[in-house]
């Protein structure tokens, strides 16, 4: 047997709807076997004894922006793929607008060589369009990029397509996944001048999801449904915030042959307007953390599987950014390390089958981005696996969040699970808050 082989007994297994108690053999990068019980002889063989813990598909966040290159006084795809390590997410799809934004497929494959020798968690990258780099999209290879992302409403770094001929050209032109972010940029525009002329520069946060108004969200997304549905376009709408745009979607399955699917993000199902009174601009995102009712509504949806993916929008801004006046202050916030388990904590509360959570931020992704060999817990899979100890409560402090800006939305927080081991491509990565190999992660492939 290979000396990179690692046997865990013991497990409760989160996989494909169900749990079972079980060991799980590794070999190499690969998962050789699954069992209720497995025994080998060989002293080379590393054995964890999960103690009843679960063990879950690594997850795969299909929205993170890592600030690379150009933006690295913020974060690094070093120190945020650490972070997301710790936090159980083994792949991460990282957004274009960095700066220079990946709109050539030069800037791109520069982002892949710094991934290549920096990263701790497997990885891939959107490719950015504009108004006028139709040509460059069409040079992209799918079977080695993640996906296409088009901004139709302005965010950190400007990428903003706002041509009509130009968005449908798109659409009907590439058979790359497109990944939209939907708000409506007049609306928005009209609504910030109200607000500037009622209380000057000094706008209150809690005005934020009014002036970035679900109105806005819907006005966008469904127009990019549209116009997908017209193109027979293959769409997938991110950060889903309001109650409204929910309509526009279906739970139509199988969900591969979904043309038209969704994402929520964990800040949209764990904040609500009442939190912006304590945490202000630290909870300033783009789309706006809108109503109670929204985030209720997000939650139905998301079980009811009109959204189909739980992701991050990870998106770092430090500390000095973060404390400006509202008009100054950016929008986004860290949240790789956090994520799995704030769901953690939905799902002790009674909000979500780990099951459920498991399928939204393991599986799903996997299908929709087409994934090759990641996402499950089966024999011939690469080993990308998270040990999570249900019962082992924390308090987030400044003092052990990871980011490069050293700040969390959710300090002071207590979290009842704990990542406990991660392991990437059959390496153990991270074991019980330490890292212990940082050159196991590879560039995602797609099965296209």
């Amino acid at each position: 047997m290979h000396k990179k082989s690692i046997l865990i007994k013991n497990a409760r297994i989160v996989n494909e709807g169900t749990t079972f108690h079980g060991d799980v053999l590794i070999e190499d990068q690969y998962i050789k076997e699954i069992a209720s019980s497995i025994s080998v002889k060989n002293a080379n063989i590393k054995v964890i004894d999960a103690e009843n813990n679960y063990l879950i598909p690594g997850v795969i966040d299909d929205q993170v922006h890592f600030r690379e290159p150009g933006l690295t006084h913020k974060a690094t795809i070093e120190t945020e793929s650490r972070a997301a390590i710790a936090g159980g997410i083994t792949s991460f799809i990282e957004m274009p607008n960095t700066s220079p934004q990946a709109t050539t497929i030069e800037k791109l494959e520069e982002k892949f060589q710094i991934a290549a020798n920096t990263s701790s968690a497997n990885y891939s990258f959107m490719f950015g369009g504009t108004n006028d780099n139709l040509e460059e999209i069409l040079k992209v290879d799918p079977l080695k990029v993640a996906g296409l992302k088009l901004f139709l409403g302005s965010s950190t770094g400007n990428m903003l397509v706002d041509n009509p001929e130009v968005l449908e050209k798109i659409f009907k032109s590439t058979d790359l996944l497109i990944s939209v972010h939907c708000e409506d940029e007049d609306t928005i525009k009209q609504n910030t001048a109200r607000y500037l002329e009622l209380y000057g520069e000094d706008i209150p946060i809690k005005c934020h999801p009014e002036i970035r108004s679900a109105e806005a969200c819907y006005i966008s997304s469904s127009s990019a449904i549209k116009l997908a549905k017209k193109t027979g376009a293959r769409l997938h709408v991110f950060h889903l915030s309001t109650a409204k745009e929910i309509a526009l979607f279906s739970n139509k399955k199988p969900l591969k042959d979904k043309k038209i699917t969704a994402e929520v993000c964990v800040h949209h199902l764990w904040f609500s307007d009442e939190d912006y009174d304590k945490k202000g601009t630290f909870i300033k995102w783009n789309p706006a953390v809108k109503s109670a009712k929204d985030r209720e509504a997000l939650w139905k949806a998301l079980l009811n599987d009109k959204i189909d993916v739980i992701a991050t929008d990870h998106a770092p801004h430090t500390l000095e950014e973060k404390s400006n006046t509202y008009t100054k202050a950016p929008s986004g916030g860290p949240l790789v390390q956090h994520a799995l388990v704030a769901m953690m904590e939905a799902h002790h509360s009674g909000k979500i089958s780990i099951e459920k959570m498991v399928e939204k931020m393991c599986h799903n992704p996997a299908i929709l981005f087409q994934i090759e060999k990641r996402g499950y817990i089966r024999e011939g899979y690469f080993a990308d696996l998270v040990l999570l100890n249900p019962n082992n409560p924390w308090t987030v402090t400044k003092d052990n969040c990871l980011y490069k800006c050293g700040w969390s939305p959710f300090e002071g927080s207590t979290f009842k699970s704990r990542v406990t081991h991660t392991i990437l491509n059959g390496t153990i990565v991270y074991e019980n808050a330490n890292f212990t190999n940082h050159n196991a992660a590879m560039r995602l492939t797609f099965n296209r």
